[in-house]
């Protein structure tokens, strides 16, 4: 008679202790390094002061690579200083326009590192903010 008592005993511990699965490790997620402060400038040749404000942050897959890309944090905000300064109201008016600028700031950034690092280290570029006035 005890071990009928017993049995459904056993059955309900291995009922109640789930089985715990080995957690994978995680696949290493994209850093975010953005670019502070703002790039503010003059556009365009006319004689009307025109202004353009961008917000970006560049994506590295690479976790590693984020401390050298904070490094080299001055030539890239130069090199993109002087890219965005060549830019006009009317090419960044379009959504065309502005995804264009995203492209060439992207592979300027890439280019500049490439020749610093040896390898361009971002793998995308975002502008989390374009207001141009």
């Amino acid at each position: 008679m005890r071990t009928l008592f017993a049995l459904p005993l056993l059955l309900s511990l291995f009922a109640v202790s789930p089985v715990q699965a080995e957690d994978a490790p995680a696949a290493p997620s994209a850093q975010y390094v953005e670019l502070s402060p703002s790039f503010v400038g003059t556009v365009g040749p006319g004689p009307k002061i025109q202004y353009m404000k961008v917000d970006v942050a560049l994506r590295a897959n690479d976790p590693a690579a984020v401390p050298r890309i904070e490094y080299h944090d001055p030539l890239i905000r130069n090199t993109l200083v002087s890219l965005f300064g060549h830019e006009t109201l009317e090419s960044v008016a379009t959504l065309e326009g502005k995804e264009a600028l995203r492209a060439k700031a992207l592979a300027a950034v890439q280019e500049v590192l490439e020749e610093e690092e040896g390898k361009p280290l971002v793998d995308d570029l975002l502008f989390t903010n374009l207001v141009t006035q």
